[in-house]
């Protein structure tokens, strides 16, 4: 199949996903990539959605976002509130204008729970009672979780199933949904529906040998610092953060050492441990997805061969 061909099959309705964890080549790749399936790239980052977090969230810089039409960066300020509900809605209708120009929606990032609701789903219930919420929190720090996640078990013992006896959150919204609406969320989540239903969806996820990840990240952090994010974070920090924006990693970290609990050298470390931990979450939520497939990154290997392969593993 010629290239020309390749891309009009693509442009009828599939839709690729390119994950994996912070530092590992999104970026170059994706724009590599999106240039040889003529596709616009679609952000999944939690934090790219925030204007003036350019240096803490490591956006793709200027040039990439020239070569190649970026969306769902830089639409929210820090002071406001953005959660997978809004995802959901404007990631979906940005794929579907993509797709109604010709072009093929390439989804971009490492946020797990972003891809996820995209790809299955979300379900909308009006079930929010912060009375209820609450209450159930009170018990949890008197009893605690294991006490409420033994009562899941008895109303939705698949939703109890799958959550960890210790996970109060998860645990204290499944019996949040069921004691406000009388159905189990295990039920409603099984009603969802997301791009799975309607396209070809296309997994794909970038892993790197551990110690060379965390090479990586421990150089992206050194640049960081030497762009200016301790002055970024300063400006930030003069703000109303909102409850999602302010833990972006980076943030904490240096107001410690803004604050002199610490100096430079520290919060830097601490910023490269966190991420390393942050990698290591993104990997794992990414293994539970058997969609996936996976594509080890060697060595130096250039973002053009990286797609390349992509490219072939596409057809």
């Amino acid at each position: 199949m010629s290239s020309i061909q390749a891309r009009k099959e693509i442009a009828k309705g599939m839709v690729v996903f390119l994950a994996g964890p912070t530092a590992v080549g999104k970026s170059e790749a994706a724009v590599a990539l999106a240039r040889k399936i003529n596709a616009e790239i679609v952000s999944c980052d939690s934090m790219q959605v925030y204007r003036g977090m350019d240096i803490l969230t490591s956006k793709p810089n200027r040039a990439l976002r020239k070569k190649i039409r970026h969306h769902l960066i830089d639409i929210a300020t820090p002071q406001q509130e953005y959660n997978v509900s809004r995802y959901y809605g404007e990631a979906g209708g940005k794929i579907a204008e993509i797709l109604s120009r010709g072009r093929v929606p390439l989804v971009v990032g490492g946020t797990g729970l972003y891809m996820s609701i995209l790809a299955d789903g979300i379900f909308q219930v009006k079930s929010e009672d912060k009375a209820l919420r609450s209450e159930l929190s009170r018990q949890a720090g008197k009893k605690g979780s294991p006490f409420l996640h033994n009562r899941l078990k008895q109303v939705d013992p698949q939703a109890a199933s799958r959550i960890h006896p210790n996970d109060a959150k998860r645990i204290i919204r499944a019996l949040e949904v069921f004691m406000s609406t009388g159905k189990q969320i295990s039920r409603l989540q099984k009603e969802r529906s997301g791009l799975g239903e309607k396209y070809d969806l296309r997994i794909f996820c970038l892993e790197r040998e551990r110690g060379e990840l965390y090479r990586r990240i421990g150089q992206r952090v050194d640049k960081m610092f030497k762009e200016g994010l301790v002055p970024e974070v300063k400006r930030l920090l003069r703000l109303r953060l909102s409850r999602t924006s302010r833990w972006a990693i980076g943030i904490k970290e240096v107001k410690g050492y803004l604050d002199g609990l610490y100096d430079l050298e520290e919060a830097k470390q601490l910023v490269k441990r966190n991420s390393c931990l942050y990698a290591k979450r993104q990997l794992t939520w990414f293994r539970k997805d058997r969609r996936i497939r996976w594509i080890k990154v060697k060595g130096k290997e250039t973002p053009a061969s990286i797609a390349n392969r992509i490219w072939k593993e596409l057809y």
